[in-house]
């Protein structure tokens, strides 16, 4: 095997990825970069740097890719209205493959010969790291510690974190704590009580919304204005991605929107539960969802419908860069040529609710379904002709089965 001279870690700073970069820079004996992404997370990410610092880390990265991250993923996603098994917004999936198409850049950029995750052996999101490296740059090498190393035991990554002198928060030393992920889309949270489904969630778990109950108890009402699919503004007001999205966030957070409690199917086989807020991702899919009812044909729309599961599916599984999901895209993006307008909806008590919609490129017509006298022809009598023809079948079966 060829001797590896330099490795692009993604590394946040927290416990488990000082580790990793002490054990690279231990197993591998060579130059170790750190690239942080700043995906809107909310936590103060110089820490990580002053921590790399610690390490004897020479070239260090935290690049803040907020505006690419909503823009150019989760926004193409909103398009589609996916959703995995009907449920999750797939805010930790989006984000994967903008990670690792900045860890394959920063290693062509600085000749790196390898990358390295800390995603553990028994997630999707090792899946997810690896097979965008795989589709963007085959030749880099992937290092995946939780597989390659034999700490196998949280005591075991407490002791190594001990003998080499890594910083350990108090948090950290009592039971295995929550596993969190963040980012501008979503928190999710894994562990501890919750790998008992059959337990309640404690009101601790969750971080960015309040409590449905404890929600106003005056409704808010917001319009948000959209342009070929996507959002651009909120309450008139124009917005870039990102922070139309953060604006989105406060908004469903202080109403209890987004929350989901959810035992789903991991890609590797096994069953996990999280609990997942994603307060303005939620209501982007209520708004597209309503501004999509009056611009898109009805084929397209329920077309668009069939193929999300397998849409989603595959952002979840890891496939974002795959020709079929390009493929897909492609479609989806072509349906959303007029869907342009705005939307109201009313929050309260944990919902979004559209109210109303209105679209000058609108394929809805007041005329035509009026019960009163309509000034575009349409005769009635048409509809038995029409109802006749698709009962034909029906006939023809009933008569086979001695009805």
């Amino acid at each position: 095997m060829a001797k590896i001279e330099k490795i692009v870690l993604s590394y946040s700073g927290g416990l488990d990825t000082s580790i990793i970069l002490k054990w690279l820079q231990e197993t591998y004996g060579c130059e170790v970069v750190t690239f942080t992404a700043d995906l809107g997370q909310g936590e103060e990410l110089e820490p990580a740097r002053a921590k790399a610092e610690m390490s004897g880390v020479k070239d260090i990265r935290i690049v803040d890719l907020r505006e690419e991250f909503v823009s150019d993923f989760v926004f193409p996603m909103l398009r589609a209205n996916a959703l995995y098994e009907g449920q999750y917004l797939l805010g930790s999936s989006i984000a994967r493959p903008l990670i690792a198409k900045h860890l394959v850049g920063i290693a062509r950029e600085v000749g790196a010969h390898a990358i390295a995750h800390g995603a553990t052996g028994k997630g999707n999101d090792q899946v997810r790291f690896e097979l965008a490296v795989n589709a963007l740059d085959p030749s880099i090498k992937i290092i995946a510690p939780w597989r390659q190393w034999n700490i196998r035991s949280r005591m075991q990554l407490l002791e190594y974190a001990e003998k080499h002198h890594i910083p350990v928060p108090s948090d950290k030393r009592g039971e295995a704590p929550f596993s969190i992920d963040a980012n501008l889309l979503h928190t999710s949270t894994e562990g501890k009580i919750l790998e008992n489904p059959a337990e309640v969630a404690p009101d601790h778990v969750y971080q960015r919304t309040v409590d449905p109950v404890d929600a106003p108890d005056t409704p808010e009402i917001i319009t948000i204005g959209f342009e070929r699919g996507d959002p651009v503004s909120v309450n008139g007001k124009s917005m870039t991605p990102a922070a139309l999205l953060t604006e989105l966030n406060g908004l469903g957070g202080r109403h209890g929107i987004g929350r989901l409690d959810l035992v789903e199917n991991r890609f590797i086989g096994m069953k996990s539960r999280g609990i997942y807020e994603t307060p303005g991702g939620t209501i982007l899919l209520t708004a597209h969802r309503g501004i999509e009812s009056i611009t898109l044909d009805r084929a397209a729309a329920h077309l668009k419908d069939e193929i999300m599961p397998r849409y989603a599916e595959l952002i979840y599984n890891g496939f974002w860069f795959a020709p079929e999901r390009e493929m897909l895209q492609a479609l989806i993006d072509q349906s959303q040529t007029f869907v342009s307008g705005e939307v109201t909806l009313r929050l309260y008590k944990g919902s979004a609710s559209v109210i109303s919609r209105t679209s000058p490129l609108s394929l809805y017509s007041a005329d035509l379904v009026t019960f009163e006298e309509s000034a575009i022809a349409y005769d009635h009598h048409d509809a038995e002709g029409f109802i006749r023809l698709n009962g034909l079948r029906l006939r023809s079966w009933a008569a086979r089965n001695g009805r």
